[in-house]
């Protein structure tokens, strides 16, 4: 059934059209970092995690559970948490529960990461060295970059690499079906360090586990920082093709 209950044939090939507006979905989904306060209605919210819910999954295990913050409750986590990122004594008893990057940086991956961030800061204006403007800009994280919605990914404890490698797929998919709704997002790894902070706050059971949050909303066209668009390597530098 498709999402308005509209039986599908799963074997009829996509339309020119159809395969023109996912690759635009999915080519046009980048992290925006500022939003416009334009309210995003709660049916959209669930129609997108209705969509994003097909993702496919180990034995159809479905490892995602989703945390959706808007209003005072999306201020309330925002603001203790800001509070702890501005207090440097309290932010030092803060620790990621686990590592999403590498523990040692190699090339080519220090070098896109470099990249994205200074090409980044010199959009705002930053310069190398400010370190007081970067953790402000880093600071904006936690207000979900203004965004109306806030979302929060948690998974149990008890699932394993595999189920993260499904996961994945399942927050790739509630971006491109927000961008097949006009709206924008931005996946958001900063807040991990803030686990306990919002296991307190969303009341999660001890074998839940933070896995990252997402910004949702209407981005704001002006704002500079969503003018960044970052390089991808070419087919030819990643994949290797087999024929004989």
């Amino acid at each position: 059934m498709g999402t308005e209950g509209v039986p599908v044939d799963l074997f009829d090939p996509p339309s020119a059209a159809e395969t023109a507006a996912v690759d635009t979905a999915i080519t046009t989904r980048h992290s925006m970092r500022a939003f416009l306060p334009t309210p995003v209605p709660r049916a959209v919210v669930e129609e997108i995690l209705a969509v994003a819910s097909r993702a496919p999954s180990g034995t159809n295990l479905q490892p995602w559970q989703v945390h959706v913050l808007t209003g005072a409750a999306l201020k309330r986590l925002s603001d203790r948490i800001l509070a702890i990122h501005n207090d440097p004594e309290e932010l030092a008893r803060h620790e990621r529960e686990y590592e999403y990057y590498p523990r040692e940086w190699t090339s080519p991956y220090v070098e896109r990461r470099r990249r994205v961030g200074w090409d980044l800061y010199r959009l705002l204006g930053i310069e190398k060295g400010d370190r007081e403007r970067m953790h402000t800009q880093h600071g904006r994280n936690y207000r979900f970059f203004d965004a109306p919605v806030g979302l929060i990914f948690s998974i149990d404890r008890i699932l394993q690499q595999g189920s993260w490698l499904d996961y994945g797929m399942f927050l790739e998919n509630v971006m491109i079906a927000a961008r097949a709704r006009g709206l924008h997002t931005c996946p958001q790894a900063a807040f991990t360090s803030f686990h306990r902070v919002i296991a307190d706050e969303l009341a999660f059971r001890p074998d839940q586990m933070l896995v990252c949050g997402m910004a949702l909303g209407h981005a704001d066209p002006e704002a500079l920082e969503n003018q960044l668009v970052t390089e991808r390597a070419p087919v030819a530098e990643f994949a290797r093709f087999y024929e004989d």
